[in-house]
């Protein structure tokens, strides 16, 4: 099961890495698997909740999800988008861009690097509103209950994560104006790029949510729609109202889908600036995101690591931090690769040591045995 499910990321990754070899060398070859093991650190999350969502659906729903859904996520995003942020920001039409990155490495590298500040203000805020909107939620299974609990008590103030991201933001520019200002004012005039755009991110994260928000609520709606309809008719399907249902699940995916792989793109910029080992590995990481999710959703075991999803968003946080601290200083490329690696595999430890104390408790101390396994966590 294991190796059918995943046969095709295997392919993928040898393929990957052969051209990476062949392109840049052995350097490029690490680039690429740190990229890959980024992006799914990133996505493991994305891929749990697009099991979970999956498993409702019909064969013929999870097959378009699956190949459509692959080309929209690969191709799209992960190939197409970087094209589009380096072209947006060194104001180059999309074929220059690849033709830049393809012929004259050097000179898109100082364009990239030059367009870094914007980058980083964009994809910092954009990952921070996707941690702080995590954190400051109450949720029934905590992982750092310690910290969490506070948390999700403030997280009860409208707005709180956007006034933080914004303070962040106000913050970085004038740490960045101001120093740029004491060392001559080289980079002056972009303090101000800075700040538009964080704002920027801000904005785009806040649509891609409404939006998500948006076909969740139509999908519980269709939902609670279709089980009053069966129950007027007895137990009979309503198929028209599943079929919608199932349409509503499919677009709410793929707008979940995207925004999990922005923030993956986004992050790729931490790690390098060339487009090439960009698309190769992140390319690499999504088809492992899409096994993944297959391999959960034909397993049913969503539920065993219960804390992989907090471990994932602790590595977005940490992310967007570095970001934004690059936009001053720099910061080693395979530390910024390990960060998310090292929270993935501490939240994956924790989740077993959870499963190993409830399987030693009683039925009656399960509840007991979780909070015990959270508060042991330093």
């Amino acid at each position: 099961m294991l190796l059918k499910t995943f046969r095709w990321s295997f392919a993928v990754t040898a393929i990957g890495l052969a051209l990476g070899v062949w392109y840049g060398g052995w350097t490029a070859f690490g680039v690429i698997a740190i990229l890959a093991v980024l992006e799914i650190s990133l996505s493991f999350d994305n891929a749990v909740v697009n099991a979970g969502i999956l498993k409702k659906m019909s064969a013929f729903w999870q097959k378009i999800f699956l190949t459509v859904g692959v080309l929209i996520a690969v191709f799209g995003m992960r190939l197409a988008f970087p094209v589009v942020i380096v072209a947006v920001t060194a104001k180059k039409n999309p074929i220059d861009a690849v033709n830049l990155a393809l012929t004259d490495k050097d000179r898109y590298e100082q364009l990239v690097t030059d367009a870094h500040p914007a980058i980083a203000a964009f994809g910092g805020m954009f990952l921070l509103m996707i941690f702080l909107d995590f954190i400051f939620e109450d949720r029934d299974i905590k992982w750092l209950g310690w910290l969490e609990r506070p948390l999700a008590r403030l997280g009860k103030v409208d707005m709180l994560s956007v006034c933080l991201a914004l303070i962040v933001l106000l913050i970085t520019s004038f740490t960045f104006a101001t120093h740029a200002h004491q060392h001559g004012g080289a980079h002056a005039d972009k303090a101000q790029t800075v700040l538009v755009s964080g704002i920027a991110g801000l904005i785009t994260y806040m649509i891609v949510g409404g939006l998500s928000g948006f076909f969740e609520n139509r999908l519980e709606a269709e939902e609670e729609a279709e089980a009053e309809e069966r129950e007027r008719e007895g137990g009979r399907p309503a198929v028209v109202l599943a079929g919608q249902a199932a349409f509503f699940m499919f677009l709410y995916l793929e707008v979940l889908d995207a925004s999990f792989s922005f923030d993956g793109v986004i992050g790729a910029f931490a790690i390098t600036n060339d487009i090439v080992l960009m698309a190769l590995g992140l390319g690499i990481g999504a088809m492992y995101v899409r096994s993944l999710t297959v391999y959960l959703v034909r397993q049913g075991t969503l539920d065993d690591y219960v804390y992989l999803e907090h471990g994932a968003h602790y590595a977005i946080g940490a992310l967007a931090v570095i970001l934004m601290v690059t936009i001053q200083y720099q910061i080693n490329e395979v530390i910024t690769g390990l960060v998310g690696v090292l929270l993935i595999g501490w939240s994956f430890w924790s989740s077993v040591r959870r499963n190993n104390a409830l399987a030693g408790a009683g039925e009656g101390d399960g509840v007991a045995a979780e909070e015990a396994d959270a508060a042991r966590v330093p």
